[in-house]
């Protein structure tokens, strides 16, 4: 019986973990063996954390929370959650036939890029190919860049990466955005910005960075190569909430709902943080703030009950 389970890893759960461990919670976090760490595991330099001036690895910087956490007397479980039942407290979490009870749970599962398939893609996350304009973009000072996607999120990508890029390339499959009229404006008015229509990427080439990408005509079938040396994939985000589906209130996307100014979900004594409840920022720094928020509400929350 614990105080809190924490579901999840990453900047949001790891701090969650490190204010419950502090506050004598005795927090247990469970995290997918997958990608322990989350999405930060993927990229390489992270120079946009506050207190690293020089900048920190991606995974460095998920160890040292994870670290922190474990020295405050956190617990950890490197296994997939598969069941939760949220009903009547204490809760309950299930990893395969092991069960684990709680009287408050922190949800913190984040959420993933939608990725195009490509065998490239694993190979060259985070060198040269990435998911974040504003993590990234300033490594592509004076580079030719494409962004993939034609939704809000890439043209606001695409209108972000000229500030750094000599020229953007927005490549969507159809002869049509479906960003809003504002967006599109920016972009068809930005003379860095190119956009081909009607093509989808069908390879990106380089053995250990990224040096040019095939395209194909979706009305032809004719390939082509673009001599880009950076691309963005900017085809939209996937919260992790298969497991809370029918459990926990979502929006339309998916994303945990949570009451604005804080991390209470629609059950009480259940709390939710990061990218899992966050669709607008998707930054380290947010989902760390929202974990300490989890922890403080949870711990608040806890106080209550026992009087």
């Amino acid at each position: 019986m614990r105080d809190v389970i924490i579901i999840g890893s990453g900047p949001a759960g790891y701090t969650a973990a490190i204010y419950a461990a502090r506050a004598q919670l005795n927090p247990l976090l469970i995290a997918s063996s997958v990608e322990p760490g989350g999405e930060l595991m993927k990229t390489t330099e992270v120079e946009n954390f506050p207190g690293f001036p020089e900048g920190i690895m991606g995974p460095e910087l998920m160890t040292n929370f994870r670290a922190q956490a474990e020295r405050f007397g956190a617990e950890f479980i490197t296994e997939k959650v598969t069941r939760v039942d949220f009903s009547e407290r204490p809760f309950r979490v299930w990893v395969r036939d092991d069960e684990y009870r709680a009287e408050s749970v922190i949800v913190s599962t984040g959420a993933r890029s939608l990725m195009l398939g490509l065998e490239a893609e694993q190979r060259l996350i985070g060198h040269g190919l990435s998911t974040c304009a504003t993590c990234d973009g300033f490594f592509f000072r004076g580079h030719e860049i494409a962004v993939v996607g034609g939704g809000d999120s890439a043209i606001e990508e695409a209108t972000f990466l000229t500030k750094f890029a000599d020229k953007v390339t927005i490549i969507h499959r159809r002869d049509e955005f479906r960003a809003s009229k504002i967006m599109q404006q920016r972009a068809f008015d930005n003379p860095k910005i190119e956009i081909l229509w009607n093509h989808t990427v069908t390879e990106i080439n380089g053995a250990d960075k990224v040096e040019s990408i095939e395209v194909t005509d979706t009305t032809s079938g004719a390939t082509s190569t673009l001599a880009v040396t950076g691309v963005f994939i900017a085809i939209g985000h996937r919260p992790n909430t298969d497991l809370f589906t029918g459990v926990l209130d979502m929006d339309e996307t998916g994303y945990l709902e949570t009451v604005p100014g804080s991390s209470r979900t629609n059950i009480e004594g259940v709390f939710a943080c990061g990218d899992v409840q966050d669709h607008t920022y998707r930054q380290a720094i947010t989902a760390a703030g929202s974990g300490c928020m989890a922890a403080i509400d949870a711990e608040r929350w806890l106080e209550s009950q026992h009087g």
